[in-house]
Order: C-alpha cells, then sequence, then structure tokens
C-alpha cells in the first residue's frame, strides 16, 4: 500500500483539520507580513483551538507587530475558522 493508500483510508482527525485550515489561512496572510521584511509561521495549533504564531524578520521586535497579530491575523483566523479561539506570538 502506498503513502497516498494509507492516507485515503485514514480519517483525518478533528485537530488535524483545525490544522490544516489555519494553515491555509496563514498562507494567504503570509505574503502581506512579507511585503513589510517580515514573516510568520505557524508554532502550534492546541486541540482547543489556540493558536501560536512565531514572527520571523522584521516582525521581531517590531512594535507595530501586537497589532498584527491582534487586529490581522486573529481576526483573519477567528473570522475563518470558527474553531480557532485564540492567537498568540511565541518566540
Amino acid at each position: 500500500m502506498t503513502q497516498q493508500d494509507q492516507s485515503a483510508s485514514t480519517p483525518e482527525t478533528p485537530h488535524a483539520t483545525l490544522r490544516r485550515e489555519v494553515e491555509r489561512v496563514i498562507e494567504k496572510i503570509r505574503p502581506g507580513v512579507q511585503l513589510d521584511g517580515g514573516d510568520i509561521e505557524l508554532a502550534n495549533v492546541s486541540p482547543d483551538g489556540a493558536v501560536h504564531i512565531r514572527f520571523l524578520g522584521a516582525c521581531v521586535g517590531c512594535p507595530s507587530a501586537p497589532m498584527t497579530l491582534q487586529h490581522g491575523i486573529e481576526r483573519s483566523l477567528k473570522s475563518e475558522v470558527p474553531r480557532v479561539t485564540s492567537v498568540h506570538a511565541v518566540e
């Protein structure tokens, strides 16, 4: 049985589905952050919907990073993935 056959026959867990949905939204947000010389990466998604984001590049230490997190990233994630309960920055 190939890897593809195995994944097709194995149902995705709710947590895996949540992570995949969050990753999809992060990929939509990322180009806007990169325009300013920064980047973001998904560090973790907990089963209860808490998302942990890592800022990279120009975002590290940027005074606007908390606003970007709260008003951009968190709002987008909660809007597109209702199971997201909170969004936090990690180092």
